[in-house]
């Protein structure tokens, strides 16, 4: 058992480091939106037309309350696009390292297991101390 923690130990500090190795990181979402602009001279008007974009939004909830924010195509976009994908990495190693904890704390050893068997004799000892009072009660 003592060899099965330690496996896992050594695989929650690989995934801690990898947790550092994330970079930088933000969370939402991006939204391709193409509008028509309303003219009914323009080809965006024309049923098989998408319209005019793609405008880029990042798309973020804080406090509760949706937000959205333009982005500009190109670098800046690229950059938004990898900060979301490590977000979406950092989310990832968290849950793995949940995970390997859990495993962790189950394989552990409860510590004062004495303890406990002292308490399962004590409790033994007054239920039956219990009972020889209520079966002296009962003969009254």
């Amino acid at each position: 058992m003592a060899t099965e923690i330690e496996e896992l130990e050594v695989e929650r500090r690989r995934l801690y480091g990898e947790l550092s190795e994330v970079g930088d990181l933000r969370r939402g979402s991006i939204a391709e939106i193409y509008r028509r602009c309303g003219k009914p001279n323009c080809a965006c008007c024309e049923p098989k037309h998408s319209g005019h974009g793609p405008r880029y939004l990042l798309m973020t909830k804080v406090a509760g309350r949706s937000r959205a924010r333009d982005v500009s195509a190109g670098a800046e976009l690229s950059k938004v696009r990898r900060e979301l994908a490590n977000h979406q990495r950092f989310r990832e190693v968290v849950q793995q390292i949940v995970k390997v904890n859990e495993q962790i704390c189950a394989a552990r050893p409860i510590e004062g297991e004495a303890q406990d068997a002292e308490r399962v004799a004590l409790k033994k000892k007054l239920s039956r101390a219990s009972r020889r009072r209520s079966r002296t009660r009962s003969r009254s």
